[in-house]
Order: structure tokens, then C-alpha cells, then sequence
């Protein structure tokens, strides 16, 4: 059991680095840390609760693509600002925490320009827009990753 709970907070914590880093989709992992507790240790979770929250990841997890395309499409970028903001976000890994700000900035600022023809305010528009997007995704899903954290320490705590 204790190697089942070592794990199931590996999840957790790694789902929060998740809703941060791309390419690890964090709440589906925070969730996965949850289905662990619920059906391999004595710790219980109400099968609504667990529904609920399956629910809440899968909406959030669509909804973090949507925020990030309609940010770019709000003020007028394309393909490669939403491009340019995640090679900028993988670039600002190397320097976190505040490459990790500045990384999707400016590369979405870079993949506009390349699509506006030079064309600096508009670029600068377009970088707004896709940095608007990535960071309310980037909030969602730290938010529910941390949720399920919280909630995972409580019911052991009060189980």
C-alpha cells in the first residue's frame, strides 16, 4: 500500500509540473494519481466525485487547446504563432521560472512575424493573443491539478 501511495503522489505532483510543462498533460496525470488511491488503497473517493472530475479534466484538457487557438485567432495570428509559442515555451524550460513566461512570448511574437510580413505592432498583437491563451489554459489546469492534490491529501488525512 505504501508503494501504491508513493506512486499515486507521484502522479500528483507530476500532473501540477504538467499544467506547466508541455507535452505532460497534468490533469489526466493528477486524475490517474486519484484512480490510484480509489482502487488499489483503502482510501475512498464518491463515485460522483469521480465522475465529476473525469469530467472536469476531459473539459479542461479541450478547453486548454481552444484558450491557446482562440487567443491566436482573437488577434489575428495563425499557424506559426501558436507554433512560435510552444517552441518559445520549450526554450524557456532552460531557464524557469521566468523563461517560462517569456519563452511563449516571444515566440509567438517570432512565428507572427513570420506570418504578418514584418510587420511589428501587428506581431506584437498576435504574441498578446497567444500569451493571453497559454496562460489561462496554463492557469485551468494548474488549478485542477492542484484541486485533486488537495483533495488526495485530505480524504488520507480525514480517512
Amino acid at each position: 500500500m505504501i508503494l501504491i501511495l508513493i506512486l499515486a503522489f507521484l502522479f500528483l505532483l507530476t500532473g501540477i509540473l504538467g499544467s506547466i510543462i508541455p507535452g505532460l498533460p497534468g490533469p489526466p496525470i493528477s486524475y490517474l494519481g486519484i484512480l490510484l488511491l480509489h482502487f488499489f488503497t483503502n482510501i475512498q473517493f464518491g463515485i460522483s466525485f469521480l465522475w465529476l472530475w473525469a469530467f472536469v479534466v476531459i473539459a479542461i484538457s479541450v478547453l486548454d487547446y481552444l484558450f491557446q487557438a482562440w487567443g491566436v485567432k482573437k488577434f489575428g495570428g495563425g499557424k506559426s504563432a501558436t507554433l512560435g509559442t510552444f517552441i518559445g515555451l520549450f526554450a524557456g524550460l532552460i531557464f524557469p521560472p521566468i523563461g517560462l513566461l517569456v519563452g511563449p512570448f516571444l515566440g509567438a511574437y517570432l512565428g507572427a512575424l513570420v506570418e504578418v510580413s514584418g510587420d511589428n505592432k501587428r506581431a506584437f498583437k498576435v504574441a498578446v493573443g497567444s500569451f493571453v491563451g497559454f496562460l489561462s489554459g496554463t492557469f485551468l489546469k494548474l488549478g485542477v491539478s492542484i484541486l485533486l492534490l488537495y483533495y488526495a491529501i485530505h480524504q488520507i488525512w480525514f480517512s
